[in-house]
């Protein structure tokens, strides 16, 4: 299920540079992304708790649509399908923003950030080729719910896991500051 991805080495991630004197109005951009960040972090909680319930048979299908309704993710993005399609969105959406409009601005400002954003690019890829493969995991599960279908499934999620939270802590390191230092945002 995981064959052909390159995942990315996270020692080779380029030096962060340090920009000094920022005030807390520079400091809010930096902010901001981590409280959307902390959305998607809360997202991928409660997507692999539901994948562990109903790997151990704990819950029904119905138990999860219940559970999932009162997620500001579910009651925001209805219109984008089944949870995991939800969220798939939003963080394709995210990304999106920030491969097309964030990050070109951030390479503008010297060859240090244009390391940075060239990677957080390529990062991003990796993430949405997971997040495709979770999401025919999770249909292919739907359509037939076999131990080596929720084996897959659980495989792919921790991976995107793994791969998202990396990503999303050091994207809040690599670039907060300057969204402020810069007026990115």
């Amino acid at each position: 299920m995981l064959l052909n991805i390159t995942f990315l080495d996270d020692a080779t991630r380029p030096p962060v540079p340090k920009l000094e004197g920022l005030t807390d109005t520079q400091r809010g951009p930096g902010e901001h992304l981590r409280m959307i960040h902390d959305h998607l972090r809360d997202n991928m909680v409660t997507l692999g708790k539901l994948i562990e319930r109903a790997n151990a048979g704990s819950v029904t299908p119905a138990e999860i649509t219940a559970e999932t309704g009162d997620l500001a993710m579910v009651a925001n993005y209805r219109r984008f399908g089944n949870l995991c399609g939800q969220h798939c969105g939003i963080v394709d959406t995210h990304h999106s923003i920030e491969d097309h409009h964030l990050f070109p601005v951030l390479a503008m400002q010297g060859p240090a950030f244009k390391a940075i954003a060239e990677r957080l690019t390529a990062e991003h890829v990796v993430v949405h080729e997971l997040l495709e493969r979770l999401v025919a995991a999770l249909n292919a599960l739907a359509a037939e719910p076999t131990p080596t279908r929720f084996e897959d499934a659980k495989t792919v999620y921790h991976a995107l896991e793994k791969v998202l939270l990396s990503h999303l802590g050091w994207e809040e390191d690599a670039m907060g500051d300057a969204l402020g230092y810069f007026g990115i945002m």
